[in-house]
Formats: structure tokens, C-alpha cells, sequence
């Protein structure tokens, strides 16, 4: 039976593509895709980068003790998408807001409580990762020359951490979070020199108030993670550049002497 004429007819095969093999459907859409990313590169030029950052040496005798700065990498960036959710529906309102909120995600919202479980737990997973990538580097002597900057921002970056896990600890506001908070502050308070300022920098004034949590939050969500993510990049570059340091076990094998026979 005839098609309809409103289906129009079979385009004509091009006649200098006549008895070329076609290609399969997974290798059409690899060579879109290298024509998309070719596009791309051509107009930012950033393949080079990529090159650089991906693809470097690596020393002998590396093992899994040296993917423990990745795997905080990628605890840091579970708490940031995580977090970006939460803080959608999260109320920083002392007057029962932010505790109801906290319910409200894990009793209404879909995939609510699974996602506030991730960012809850994934805070302790980074906390002991970024120590054990610490004391990974120090017991490797990975912070030796040249190297020590890149220490240097490891170790404002464990100090961040902390001051992370200890700001986003009040924000559930029940019993044990302010108390705990409450404390916390005390404690900072009694520091020399800048612990009575440090203190009321916490507290938004002289004393426990309801804006203590806004500027717990505001810490929280914008101070703390802006300046963790400029530094973790700088981190990075340092890595890449400096390369990654040879495990004390492995020592350098210094070039052999070549000796010259001469014909007398």
C-alpha cells in the first residue's frame, strides 16, 4: 500500500557519499559530541588547561593513602549540593521556624530526609578525611620544599572545616545544638587578645539573641564555603604545578656515570 503524499518522499542518497559505510548510532553521537566539544575549544581554548591539570606524572610507589585529598574534595562538594537544597526550604528563625523546618524536610519534603542524612553525616566524613589527608602529607614529609604553601592552605582549609561543622551545628536550633553552641561560644570568649570579640562576632552582639542565628547561617552558607572554594582551587593549582611528593619509602635513583673509552 502507497505511503500518503503528505509523508513526502525518501530524500535522494547524496551522490559522493554513495557506497560509503554509514555509521553506527554510538559513533555518530561520539563524533557530534567531539564536534560540540572542537566548537567549544576552538572559541575559550581550553583544552590546554584541561591538559594540564588531568594529565602529569606521577611517582613510583604511590598507593591509596594519596586519594585521600580527592576523596575530601568530593566530601566537600556533597555538602555544597546537599546544602544548596537544604537551604531551600530552611528558615533561620529562632521563633520555632528553623526547627520546624528541619522537620518539615525530613517528614514532607521528597527525598528530604536521605539528602539532610547526607549533609548531617557527610560533615563528619569530612572532618576525618581532612585529617587523615593531613596526617597522610605530614607523615609522608609531603610538606617539605617546595611544597609548603600548599601545607599552608591545607591547614587553613582543616581550620575552615571545623569552623564549618561548628556553625552548621546550631542551625537545627533544638536543645542540644543551642547549648552546645552556647558553650562553644564561651569557650572562644575566654581566648586571649581576641577571644571577647571573637565572641560577640559570634553571638551578633553582647549576648545569645535571635540574631545569633542569622549570622551563624550567613557564615554557614556564604562566608565560609566562598572562601573554602577560592582556596581549595588555588590548592589544586599548587598540586599540579608542584606535582605530587614520592612516598619516604621510594628514594631517587641518581643517574649512572657514563665512562668513555678512548682508542689509544
Amino acid at each position: 500500500m502507497p505511503l500518503p503524499k503528505l509523508l513526502g518522499r525518501a530524500k535522494p542518497a547524496d551522490p559522493d557519499h554513495v557506497g560509503e559505510p554509514q555509521l553506527a548510532p554510538i559513533e555518530a553521537a561520539a563524533e557530534a559530541g567531539l564536534t560540540v566539544v572542537d566548537w567549544i575549544d576552538e572559541r575559550t581554548a581550553l583544552s590546554p588547561g584541561v591538559r594540564w591539570l588531568m594529565f602529569r606524572k606521577v611517582p613510583k610507589g604511590i598507593n591509596w593513602a594519596y586519594t585521600l585529598g580527592s576523596a575530601t574534595l568530593f566530601a566537600f562538594l556533597n555538602q555544597a549540593v546537599t546544602g544548596v537544597f537544604l537551604a531551600m526550604y530552611y528558615r533561620p528563625d529562632v521563633a520555632g521556624g528553623a526547627y520546624e523546618s528541619i522537620r518539615n524536610i525530613n517528614d514532607n519534603v521528597f527525598l528530604g530526609q536521605f539528602v539532610h542524612g547526607m549533609h548531617k553525616w557527610g560533615a563528619s566524613v569530612m572532618i576525618i578525611l581532612i585529617f587523615m589527608h593531613m596526617g597522610r602529607v605530614f607523615f609522608f614529609g609531603a610538606y617539605k620544599y617546595p611544597r609548603e604553601l600548599t601545607w599552608i592552605i591545607g591547614v587553613v582549609l582543616l581550620i575552615l572545616t571545623m569552623a564549618m561543622g561548628f556553625t552548621g551545628y546550631l542551625l537545627p536550633f533544638d536543645q542540644r545544638s543551642y547549648w552546645a553552641t552556647i558553650v562553644g561560644v564561651n569557650i572562644n570568649n575566654t581566648g586571649p587578645f581576641i577571644g571577647p570579640y571573637l565572641g560577640d562576632f559570634l553571638r551578633a552582639g553582647p549576648e545569645f539573641g535571635a540574631t545569633t542565628l542569622s549570622r551563624f547561617y550567613a557564615i554557614h552558607m556564604l562566608l565560609i564555603p566562598g572562601i573554602m572554594a577560592a582556596l581549595i582551587g588555588f590548592h589544586l593549582y599548587l598540586v599540579t604545578k608542584l606535582g605530587i611528593s614520592a612516598p619516604p619509602w621510594v628514594k631517587a635513583h641518581e643517574p649512572e656515570a657514563v665512562t668513555e673509552y678512548v682508542e689509544v
